[in-house]
């Protein structure tokens, strides 16, 4: 690692994200005025002219122009390797800073040191709120919720859809188990005695696993709602809604095997495995019923099931 010179190193994983990137790059520079910081952008091997369009217009940001796609988790790794910052961000491209953010944070990070990570209030472009900054850790309990359906039909019971804070409305400071990796503020040294990401998860759950792993080394991670962002949400991920899901079911399965146990892990699986056929039975029957291919997604899930079971 190199020296420790900056107040913050801010890593951004690019694919296939001109635009967005360029706006969260301009976002930063325009909002982050109280702390020194550095940008280190990698880009995934984009198509669309991402590392040109960065290069040209911000000579400042440390580029690594991969010819690889490395993912979220090794790319943010990989990305790490050039950080100069006491504290390290890992924000998304899909995201703009609004507000002094990040200084907000660091500030916040500053007179409470003690938590280690560190994340803020999302909203999406219309300034809506969004709620997807913070989540508990997954369970079996949560799993199960999922497979019988109570998640959505008591989406606003903390017991029965555990996952997502119903209740916290993300206007006050909170501890919560996991800070969404789109923007997670950390101690770069505890960064480094984590090893960054698992590179086993090359998408989706890697924060999951990392502030799990954090807590465990004692920190505890905080939401501060003060530090505020647009995170418009799927922009940095840019792919078939089945290819996302799938993505999504084989992380999820990498995790309950890492971090349950052999039979929590093993419930875990056939819990959502029968949710998985359960959404496809409905999704045939509401297919027939209304000549509409509902089931279509939901079928190939099924189809597919050798690239995430």
């Amino acid at each position: 690692m190199s020296e420790k010179t900056v107040d913050v190193s801010i890593l951004i994983i690019s694919y296939n994200t001109r635009e967005m990137t360029l706006e969260c790059i301009e976002s930063i520079l325009e909002q982050t005025t109280s702390h020194s910081f550095q940008i280190i952008v990698l880009d995934n091997d984009s198509t669309d002219g991402s590392p040109e369009a960065i290069a040209e217009r911000f000579p400042e940001v440390d580029l690594i122009a991969s010819s690889e796609n490395h993912g979220f988790a090794r790319g943010n790794n990989v990305a790490s390797r050039e950080s100069r910052g006491r504290r390290t961000l890992l924000l998304n491209p899909d995201t703009v800073i609004l507000d002094r953010a990040i200084d907000k944070l660091l500030d916040f990070a500053d007179t409470h040191p003690e938590n280690r990570l560190w994340g803020g209030r999302h909203c999406f472009g219309d300034r809506s709120m969004n709620s997807h900054n913070c989540f508990k850790d997954y369970s079996v309990w949560s799993v199960f919720c999922g497979m019988i359906g109570v998640t959505k039909i008591f989406s606003g019971s903390p017991l029965l859809n555990p996952r997502p804070y119903p209740g916290y409305d993300r206007m006050s400071i909170k501890e919560v188990e996991v800070i969404t990796g789109c923007y997670l503020l950390i101690d770069t040294d505890l960064w480094e005695e984590l090893g960054g990401f698992d590179e086993d998860f090359f998408m989706f759950a890697e924060e999951v696993d990392l502030c799990r792993r954090a807590r465990d080394k004692g920190a505890t991670p905080i939401i501060f709602p003060e530090s505020l962002i647009i995170h418009y949400g799927g922009g940095s991920a840019p792919m078939k809604s089945i290819d996302r899901r799938i993505q999504l079911f084989r992380a999820e399965r990498q995790y309950y095997r890492k971090h349950m146990g052999t039979f929590r892990a093993f419930l875990a699986c056939l819990f959502s495995d029968i949710r998985i056929f359960r959404l496809a039975i409905l999704g045939s029957i509401k297919q027939f019923i209304t000549r509409k291919k509902n089931a279509q997604a939901s079928m190939e899930l099924i189809r597919r099931r050798q690239e995430w079971g």
